[in-house]
């Protein structure tokens, strides 16, 4: 799973961290935490951590290990964070020999998986490193984007000045959203991204989870409005671990 050569973000770390650095995920994950963890300071597994840049943050409060599949940005990450420990890892059979009281999963790093094998995969994998009342949180897409418009922004950002051309597509039959990304850089070249991630909808989030031993707690795509409709494509997913039947208290 080459990532990065359909991605230029993923190329670039320094791109990616300038696009994201006005990310609240970090701050809504300690909120959710604070709500239903059982250990307000524990340990948390980050899988798909990227360039770490959310983990840095949560390190401020909680034990915390990094995974990610792609060596350049775990690499980008060591340098701007030797602190934390981090790994290269694949999520669907990643085993550290260890639990953890938290598991994230953020990113849309779970719609990369596009077969039902390796999103059970995955699950596994988060059940493999959780005990019990273990927290897991997710942030995936629970819908496709299904405007037929392309979009047009511009970015400058990490020495990067690019006109850029949005466009998405759906698959219904295989749940497969595609983004088609054009950047026409101020230089006269041109990069082309291709995402594709498929989408998880909230009853199949749910299935997934219990059948791996979690029980759901929350799902929303609004970090303000927790509790209110599902207004976007791409929402925050909380379960606790209870295997074998167990109850979960939040």
């Amino acid at each position: 799973m080459n990532l990065a050569a359909h991605n230029i973000a993923y190329r670039r770390p320094d791109l990616y961290d300038a696009l994201t650095r006005n990310s609240a995920t970090a701050a809504t994950c300690r909120r959710l935490i604070d709500q239903h963890g059982t250990v307000a300071t524990g340990s948390l597994l980050d899988l798909g951590c990227g360039t770490a840049r959310d983990l840095a943050q949560l390190a401020t409060t909680h034990r915390c290990v990094g995974v990610d599949l792609q060596p350049a940005l775990i690499e980008h990450a060591r340098q701007r964070y030797p602190d934390l420990e981090l790994h290269i890892g694949d999520l669907r059979d990643l085993r550290l020999n260890r639990t953890f009281d938290v598991i994230t999963c953020l990113g849309n790093t779970l719609a990369y998986l596009h077969h039902n094998n390796d999103i059970q995969a995955a699950f596994a994998t988060f059940a493999a490193h959780a005990h019990p009342g273990a927290l897991l949180i997710i942030v995936t897409q629970i819908a496709p984007t299904t405007t037929t418009t392309p979009s047009h922004g511009r970015i400058d950002a990490a020495g990067l000045h690019a006109d850029v051309t949005t466009e998405h597509d759906w698959n219904p039959r295989t749940q497969i959203a595609t983004v088609h990304r054009t950047w026409r850089l101020d230089d006269g070249t041109t990069e082309h991204d291709l995402l594709q991630r498929r989408v998880l909808f909230p009853l199949e989030l749910d299935l997934y989870a219990t059948l791996a031993g979690f029980m759901p707690l929350a799902l929303f795509t609004d970090p303000h409005h927790p509790t209110g409709p599902l207004t976007s494509s791409t929402a925050h997913f909380v379960a606790k671990y209870t295997p074998r039947g167990g109850h979960a208290h939040s």
